[in-house]
């Protein structure tokens, strides 16, 4: 029996959902063949800050999901709303892509050596937020659109540059283009940037099964703490949120903030221990205290008073 992997219809997508298909093959030798569904983040024309729900690149796909149109959902996982979905597991999380945005430019320029007033394309609030922070005199021009078109309007002359996930590019095969990888310290990325996402009905005990196998224990830590960040507050992937958590040994740390676009900035950290390490044992109190962790730097983010800057 094949199964039936839902994604979106744009070249990233498809490819992040042909190496969850190459994947599941090789590990598990089930074969897989890909359906292609429209979400409602494809087709709305707006900035991503106007868009009237959450999860617009990933209802269409959940709703596959559930009417049995689809076995699997391969998902950027930074789109994922933070509230879960009854009868759909999260199955795997695999190995995660490099977590950093990058600046792309005509001419190899970084973004100190921009010129003033250089226009600069982003769709995300979070980018634009922090790009302000660090250079107010940029003029930044919403974007929206797939890798290649954003790309081209740099070519073009249209833009000085753009801000794009490091991952998606990795992925499609374009570092090459890469002018500077951002330093987290000045640009956090969104929650779960650079990991998937492999949905299925949480009643598929077998196509679970078979899922699990592509999971990637540090990577689902990270990305549980980051994300419990964004359930914390309240926010949507169209908040200008940052999070970044690394595991070193036993040891999750994790870093938030929150940016408002006049600059202003509010960052914590924090970290836990985890007793159980990366054991099947331990896997689920793991995930606990990874979530915990992303909460408890959530209800921090909103004491210092990040409410002010979210998007729900």
């Amino acid at each position: 029996m094949t199964s039936r992997i839902g994604t979106r219809g744009s070249a990233l997508a498809r490819t992040q959902a042909g190496m969850v298909a190459d994947a599941l093959e090789a590990t598990t030798g089930q074969r897989s063949e890909l359906v292609t569904v429209r979400t409602f983040g494809d087709d709305h024309p707006g900035s991503l800050a106007d868009m009237p729900q959450p999860g617009v690149f990933v209802s269409a796909l959940r709703d596959a999901l559930l009417a049995g149109e689809v076995d699997v959902a391969v998902h950027s996982m930074k789109d994922l709303p933070s509230a879960t979905v009854e009868g759909i597991a999260l199955a795997a999380v695999p190995l995660r892509e490099d977590p950093r945005d990058a600046l792309v430019t005509a001419d190899g320029r970084g973004l100190a050596a921009l010129p003033d007033g250089a226009r600069v394309g982003t769709g995300s609030p979070r980018r634009a937020a922090r790009l302000r922070a660090l250079r107010p005199d940029l003029e930044l021009v919403d974007l929206r659109g797939n890798v290649d078109s954003r790309l081209a309007r740099v070519s073009d002359g249209e833009l000085d540059a753009v801000v794009l996930a490091v991952a998606g590019l990795s992925r499609l095969g374009r570092t090459s283009v890469i002018a500077e990888y951002l330093d987290p310290a000045d640009m956090l990325p969104a929650p779960a940037q650079g990991a998937l996402a492999i949905e299925c009905r949480s009643g598929d005990t077998t196509t679970l099964a078979l899922l699990r196998q592509l999971d990637h224990g540090a990577s689902r830590l990270r990305a549980l703490a980051e994300r419990a960040v964004l359930a914390a507050v309240g926010a949507s992937c169209a908040s200008a949120i940052g999070a970044l958590a690394e595991l070193e040994g036993a040891t999750l740390t994790l870093v938030a903030d929150a940016s408002g676009l006049d600059g202003e900035h509010v960052i914590v950290r924090g970290d836990v221990e985890l007793a159980d390490g990366l054991d099947a044992s331990g896997d689920a109190l793991s995930a606990a205290a990874a979530v915990r962790l992303g909460s408890e730097l959530g209800d921090r983010l909103l004491a210092a008073g990040a409410d002010r800057f979210l998007v729900r």
